[in-house]
């Protein structure tokens, strides 16, 4: 009966927008049928505990306003994502949809965007407003959450200068008093490169060959060549780069002869099908001719190679003696590192022995003499450098996230959320949460080892203006900071706690 729709529907009214929403809905309906049915006799135990009774009006309404009130159960919902992967390109801005269904207000909900964990926090919304506390460092400062449907359980996230690194699956996670729930969503990345270079190499196999080369692409892109009636030509040889901001750089080479000397490179974006070409055409009298000259020039040119190859060995050599040196010392000469509680972020816990560091939920309780970056959760080690070389251990263990280099003694009282990079004045690695490990140039280098270190021991040669990181068990340092100018300020070892379960732990 149409009577009990609002009974069958009363949960999803209850928990959305109020407790008695169905049964005023239905009122009106309710009135209408009284007089149809008022002068019937039934049996409403439920009601009227099992008693015979011939119904009167408000009897029946109270019964039916009751009954549907009985059943009300709590709020539930769903999150419903795009359904499709979101596509974004570099540079640009992109919102990433995510709504409840039924339609209900989420002013007062959780709202959390996140990455591969719930801890990976892209973008907190709780209590009515914003939180970014602890918002993973590559997000501060480039997501917004858009309120404008909030009332009706539709919000997004808009992401601002996408990069490469950005692309992967995202979760929406929504949660009430008590329910939750969340949809997850994948976001792909595309970046249109510039349009190809094309160079001539020289002579090579009886014809000339022609280089073509073009930056900026993402993901990784078709690359190949084409004749002016649209046949495919072989390449003679293809490279494909990824730079320290994620883009690929595309080399790709061809011979072109007397006989096929009007080509076309094509460059093919595989994710957004867009290309971009470049043609090249070489008159026949540039073709070269036999001469007695060129086994000449060819044996000189095989006689420079080898002296230069002879002369890469030599400084190789002697590149990778010194690096072992300086392992070898990172062991038997360590400095004894402390921790400066007056040079940490209050969130910071430094144990008794100054040794090792944590972040903990409540603030520390602050000394008059207290400098810090009150921003963001770093600590500088007590001793400082102005010359010579010096070393240090630090136990980083296998999990969480936590940054690990040296500093200037003046970063720790600047404002705001610290970047962390050499012209903010740290060199420094850093492990993300979910494992990646980055070289924090400017832009940021991610490391491919094969093996995770667990211990790092850190070299600074403060004249020859050097920082090193070593693998506590591997001779050659797996990153290093070459040709540093301190400026003669002094020098500082620098750690950051990336987040709750991380702890430093200094070493000899």
């Amino acid at each position: 009966m149409e009577l009990f729709a609002c009974n069958e529907r009363g949960a999803e009214g209850f928990k959305s927008s109020g407790k008695n929403r169905c049964v005023h809905e239905n009122t009106g309906k309710l009135l209408s049928r009284i007089h149809q049915v008022v002068t019937m006799k039934m049996k409403l135990s439920s009601c009227f505990h099992g008693s015979t009774a011939s119904v009167s009006l408000s009897g029946f309404v109270i019964c039916f306003i009751i009954l549907p009130i009985r059943n009300l159960e709590p709020a539930q919902f769903t999150v419903i994502g795009p359904g499709h992967p979101v596509t974004a390109v570099v540079g640009e801005d992109i919102v990433l949809p995510c709504h409840l269904s039924p339609p209900m207000s989420a002013e007062n909900m959780e709202v959390r965007w996140f990455r591969s964990h719930f801890s990976s926090l892209v973008h907190l919304y709780r209590d009515g407003k914003d939180q970014t506390e602890f918002q993973m460092p590559e997000y501060l400062g480039r997501t917004e959450f858009l309120k404008d449907g909030i009332r009706d359980g539709s919000v997004a996230l808009r992401l601002r200068n996408i990069r490469p690194s950005d692309e992967g699956k995202y979760t929406c996670y929504f949660q009430s008093t008590s329910f939750y729930q969340d949809a997850l969503l994948e976001l792909k990345v595309a970046a249109i490169g510039a349009a190809p270079l094309i160079s001539v190499e020289g002579y090579q196999d009886g014809g000339i060959r022609v280089m073509c080369q073009s930056t900026g692409w993402y993901p990784e892109p078709e690359v190949f060549w084409r004749d002016l009636a649209g046949q495919h030509l072989p390449s003679l040889s293809e490279t494909k780069l990824q730079g320290d901001n994620g883009l690929f750089h595309i080399q790709t080479s061809i011979i072109i002869t007397e006989t096929s000397n009007q080509n076309i490179c094509y460059i093919r974006s595989t994710l957004l099908r867009q290309e971009k070409e470049s043609a090249i055409s070489i008159a026949e009298p540039i073709f070269p001719k036999t001469s007695p000259w060129i086994a000449v020039v060819c044996t000189l040119l095989v006689i420079q190679f080898l002296s230069a190859g002879l002369i890469i060995y030599f400084f190789k050599t002697k590149e990778k003696t010194g690096e072992e040196r300086r392992w070898r010392e990172c062991l038997t000469k360590a400095v004894h590192v402390t921790l400066d509680p007056y040079a940490a972020n209050p969130h910071l816990s430094i144990s008794a022995d100054r040794k090792s560091a944590r972040l903990k939920e409540t603030d520390q309780e602050l000394s008059a003499g207290y400098e810090a970056f009150r921003y963001s959760p770093c600590v500088l080690g007590c001793e400082e450098f102005t010359s010579g070389r010096h070393y240090w251990g630090v136990e980083v263990g296998s999990k969480g996230g936590w940054a690990v280099g040296v500093a200037r003694e003046s970063v720790k009282m600047k404002e705001g959320v610290l970047e962390l990079k050499p012209e903010e004045g740290i060199w420094a690695i850093e492990r993300q949460w979910w494992g990646k490990l980055w070289g924090l140039t400017s832009p940021m280098r991610e490391l491919s080892l094969s093996r995770k270190p667990e211990k790092i021991r850190v070299s600074l040669d403060y004249d020859a203006g050097l920082v090193e990181f070593f693998d506590a068990d591997n001779v050659e340092p797996f990153f290093s900071f070459p040709s540093v100018s301190f400026m003669g300020e002094k020098i500082h070892p620098f750690f950051r706690v990336g987040g709750a379960g991380t702890q430093l732990r200094l070493r000899p």
